[in-house]
């Protein structure tokens, strides 16, 4: 009977941890075990995060090449990898004319890059790549003044906006991202054939051709969106397209997207057929996509939704280019030695890469050309 009653009363111990203080948590578990796993937890998400920003990064240009008395052209250069693209030149010694629209940003940006580098050579020149007078102006100005251009870089652009109509009647896009451009480069094609050996660079973008990349899918997950409800959020899946009897959207619908990957294929063909025409001179050219990258380019499509735009800056954090990262592909084809065999081709993250087939249409490319003389009066200003 007492053995029994013993046992009736009996008092087991509470499981505790190995420390033996804390009190117990979830599951039997105590408070320093939870703490434990949610601490390795976390540190394996960080170390996530920094292999993925290291894989979105992407290349790096290590080229040590100097530039001491070369003299380089940076179009959009005062914000973005166009700002970072000549911090970088101004680094090695060139000469860095900024040619931008918005001379009061300019001259900050200028002055930031000499401050930042050193390199007093550092100037600014005002131009407007909307407009066929202004380039024609610039151009002149600059053969007037400047002794060489040993690097021409084709950078600005503008990326979605609404259909405007410049002075010259084109739509925006195409007038910005390549009818401005493809005037500025043949007019001061004398003086990069007398710089030889020279490099013209032109910014296209991935948007020219469709897939399933992770880039493609990244902007159409960020423009989807943005774009107002009806807009073609669908338009990043296939291949741009020059739609040479209807350049400027005069007759079909305007789509901002559509607009913008035709001006970037417009870009990739314009270099083939540009190499092609300078093939011996000692003048080469090449085209590059530089990533998906927070700067203002995105503007107007953030500003359709501002809310939406800011709480989407959060994953672009994550998932975009720095515009330094951005500006490496551009620097590398700027600088990197023995470049010239590979003139007309398409770079991206510092490596050559294949363009849609629609950027390797030879006929289109040369068709191109020819369209885009006659619009911005090509021979009249020569």
């Amino acid at each position: 009977m007492k053995a029994a009653a013993a046992e009736e009363f009996l008092v087991l111990p509470w499981p505790s941890n190995s420390g033996g203080g804390s009190e117990p948590g979830p599951g039997g578990e105590g408070y320093g075990a939870v703490l434990l796993k949610c601490g390795a937890a976390v540190g394996v998400t960080l170390i996530c995060v920094v292999v993925l920003r290291k894989w979105i990064s992407g290349g790096v240009c290590r080229c040590s090449v100097r530039l001491d008395g070369k003299t380089v052209l940076v179009t959009g250069a005062n914000t973005g990898i166009g700002k970072e693209t000549c911090r970088d030149l101004a680094g090695r010694g060139a000469r860095v004319v900024m040619a931008c629209r918005d001379l009061t940003r300019a001259e900050r940006a200028a002055e930031e890059v000499r401050h930042s580098t050193g390199n007093g050579n550092v100037v600014i020149r005002h131009l407007d790549l909307a407009s066929v007078y202004s380039v024609s102006q610039f151009a002149k100005d600059f053969l007037d003044s400047e002794e060489r251009l040993d690097i021409l870089i084709n950078n600005a652009g503008v990326m979605m906006c609404p259909r405007w109509i410049t002075e010259d009647g084109f739509e925006t896009q195409l007038a910005v991202n390549h009818l401005g451009h493809f005037l500025l480069t043949n007019l001061l094609l004398p003086l990069l054939k007398s710089s030889v050996p020279s490099r013209v660079i032109n910014v296209s973008s991935i948007a020219h051709q469709g897939g399933m990349s992770f880039e493609l899918s990244l902007l159409n997950v960020y423009v989807m969106f943005l774009i107002p409800a009806d807009g073609d959020c669908s338009v990043f899946w296939f291949s741009g397209r020059i739609d040479f009897d209807d350049l400027f959207f005069s007759r079909r619908p305007y789509s901002a997207l559509e607009s913008y990957r035709q001006s970037k294929l417009a870009n990739v063909l314009f270099t083939r057929e540009l190499a092609r025409r300078l093939k011996g001179s000692g003048v080469s050219a090449f085209c590059l996509h530089p990533g998906v990258i927070r700067t203002e380019l995105s503007r107007h499509v953030e500003g359709w939704f501002p809310l939406l735009g800011a709480l989407l800056r959060i994953p672009a954090w994550l998932l975009m280019k720095t515009p330094k990262e951005g500006s490496q592909t551009t620097v590398f084809c700027a600088v990197t030695p023995g470049l010239e065999e590979l003139s007309g081709k398409y770079f991206c993250d510092c490596a050559e890469k294949e363009v849609a087939p629609e950027g390797r249409d030879d006929e289109a490319a040369q068709r191109l050309w020819e369209e885009s003389a006659r619009l911005v009066r090509l021979n009249d200003t020569n």
